[in-house]
């Protein structure tokens, strides 16, 4: 059983301030204490945060940062005992700021995989993307309104 779910949200800021946004969207939402234990519980091998977010080869509970390419992209991967999956951010500018867009592919290896996508990652996974996204939106048009104008 396989899942390739995409989520995209609109942001009132460049694309600079949207990655720098997504590090600290990505530290606060998976770095915390409950995806530590989250992590560990499922089997995932990275369990604790080390480095940035959004430098290649580190870690956040469940993911390495396997690609990054400032401010365009970054790429997630992880595994436990339910799943296989990559998280990937896409960055782009547009006028008026930058859209981004969360993809999500994963796979879920035998009878227990099925039952976690069913049981757990169904209800689970769109809403918790989206939050995501939504975090990033807020941080980073925060800190485009705060950042000093040019003239």
């Amino acid at each position: 059983m396989e899942l390739h779910d995409i989520h995209g949200i609109d942001v009132a800021a460049a694309p600079g301030s949207v990655w720098s946004a997504l590090s600290a969207t990505l530290d606060r939402a998976l770095g915390s204490r409950r995806a530590r234990l989250l992590a560990r519980g499922l089997g995932c091998r990275e369990t604790t945060p080390r480095g940035p977010p959004t430098a290649p080869g580190s870690t956040v509970p469940g993911f390495v940062v396997t690609a990054a390419s400032a401010p365009s992209a970054l790429v997630l991967e992880g595994r436990h005992r339910f799943a296989v999956y990559r998280l990937a951010f896409e960055i782009t500018g547009r006028e008026g700021g930058s859209r981004v867009t969360a993809r999500t592919d994963a796979t879920f290896p035998g009878v227990c995989g099925l039952l976690y996508r069913a049981i757990v990652l169904g209800p689970l996974h769109a809403p918790a993307t989206r939050a995501i996204l939504r975090g990033l939106r807020r941080r980073a048009e925060r800190l485009n309104t705060s950042a000093p104008s040019s003239s």
